[in-house]
């Protein structure tokens, strides 16, 4: 059978065919609804096809987080990088704030509720910090068009004063770089990805 014939009548989607692709409120960032399709024997979901992406986005390399409940990762950003998220389990807490010099969005956030029960796809471009906090123990696939490069990870406090809202704890179990990273302000201009 074909997936594009696979539908979901719980959800009113064609698997394979995102549902609500919205630009979020950040240029260039992206959320979109999966559908799911689903019967006594478990279910299927297409999670990523190169056509969703707002821009030419070849993507080289998936990686996998898990993360305990209560763990709070980044907020971590980069010049060259994109990424594309689905949660595999559990639930998060996303935060991403737009870092780019010239970009009409500059210093806007927006948050996300991610959960494997809900599937969904989430494009951040490159110069846009993203984090998560775990609700959850969860799982967090995520493809980049790059490979790993660590001259490309920067990094802003999780607790900066444009982002500190986006969470639900003021505690959080951190890594000790993100536990030290700047504050946005703190960060030289020239020191921050131009678009």
């Amino acid at each position: 059978m074909l997936v594009d014939e696979d539908t979901d009548s719980s959800r009113g989607g064609v698997v394979g065919e995102p549902l609500n692709p919205r630009q979020g409120a950040i240029e260039g960032v992206e959320f979109r609804e999966l559908t799911r399709a689903a019967d006594p024997r478990g279910g299927f979901s297409e999670i990523w096809r190169s056509a969703w992406m707002p821009r030419p986005t070849p993507m080289v390399q998936a990686n996998r987080s898990d993360s305990k409940a209560g763990v709070l990762r980044g907020l971590h950003y980069h010049v060259r990088q994109a990424d594309y998220w689905i949660v595999m389990d559990g639930e998060i807490a996303v935060c991403v704030l737009d870092v780019r010099r010239s970009s009409p969005t500059r210093n806007e956030v927006e948050t996300f509720s991610m959960s494997a029960d809900r599937p969904a796809g989430l494009y951040i471009p490159p110069g846009v910090a993203h984090g998560f906090y775990a609700v959850t123990d969860a799982i967090l696939m995520y493809l980049v068009d790059a490979e790993y490069d660590g001259g490309d990870e920067f990094g802003v406090a999780w607790d900066d004063p444009l982002t500190v809202a986006c969470w639900p704890t003021r505690n959080p179990v951190l890594s000790e770089r993100d536990r030290t990273n700047p504050l946005l302000a703190d960060i030289p201009e020239d020191k921050l990805p131009l678009k």
